[in-house]
């Protein structure tokens, strides 16, 4: 057993050094779909990250009458290809959707890392600021399990940004890196005895915990699966209880991000992005 944890201890420092890459980030640059695929119009977009990294994104039109624009950030696997499905059924909906691929990921240059990935998320929210096709109409972010640590990281700690969006949407997302990382190494008996020295390498300055309050007074929607074995359900509850209203909490019957796999909670979040446009 000894041999086994020498070995295994470089092996684990290295993939925890600065910005724990491999620990946050598995991006793919295979694309599994295309909007197409789904029956959908698209455009490819070119965006520019403050530190000129050029970034790929998808832009869904509306099909009809335009409700609105969704911002969409996936997690922290594949890319937008893979996380699609999210979100294909909106433009029938009346929203035209912004789908970003962060730095590393599908055709997004250079390598995934914090806090490089939240100048990122910034562009997208620029783009969105000067398109003539959102102006005058509601925007919503919505984050799914990394994207909304980290969207809702971006519009908790900058008011600028968050004056852009008309509410909030948190789907699976968790309470701080340092809380997640603490729970997956605790729980698999290979990585308990390096558990400390993993945390202590975790970016501890953007936790979501600490500035999901600051979102309020604009609408924030947490929803979160009950049996969700990758983010637990407790962290959506952390996030509710210390956010400020206006705030909901849903919660459904599901793993990890098959949120929207439901006609149900697909008419939770329509009916929550009509009643936020009004308030």
């Amino acid at each position: 057993m000894k041999k086994i944890l020498a070995i295994l201890f470089p092996v684990i420092l290295a993939a925890a050094l600065p910005g724990c890459k491999s620990l946050i980030f598995h991006p793919s640059s295979y694309m599994f779909s295309t909007p197409s695929d789904f029956g959908l119009q698209f455009e490819n977009i070119e965006l520019i990250s403050s530190d000129d990294t050029k970034l790929h994104a998808w832009w869904l039109p509306a099909m009809g009458q335009v409700k609105g624009t969704v911002y969409f950030l996936h997690g922290n696997a594949q890319n937008i290809s893979s996380h699609i499905n999210s979100v294909a059924w909106l433009p029938e909906q009346g929203y035209q959707v912004l789908l970003l691929d962060y730095r590393g990921f599908g055709r997004s240059k250079g390598t995934a890392s914090i806090p490089e990935v939240f100048a990122d998320i910034k562009a997208g929210m620029d783009w969105l600021a000067i398109n003539p096709n959102v102006s005058g109409r509601p925007l919503y972010l919505l984050g799914q399990s990394l994207g909304a640590a980290l969207g809702g990281f971006v519009v908790g700690n900058s008011p600028n940004y968050l004056a852009q969006f008309d509410a909030i949407v948190l789907d699976a997302g968790f309470t701080g890196f340092q809380a997640m990382t603490e729970e997956v190494t605790t729980g698999n008996w290979l990585t308990w005895p390096f558990q400390y020295p993993i945390k202590w390498m975790m970016p501890t300055d953007y936790e979501l915990i600490e500035v999901v309050a600051n979102i309020s007074p604009t609408p924030l929607l947490i929803i979160h699966g009950r049996q969700d074995r990758v983010i637990p359900f407790h962290h959506g509850e952390q996030l509710y209880e210390k956010a400020n209203r206006p705030k909901v909490l849903i919660e459904y019957e599901g793993g990890h991000i098959e949120t929207f796999r439901s006609v149900k909670m697909r008419q939770y979040l329509l009916q929550f992005f009509t009643d936020s446009s009004e308030m």
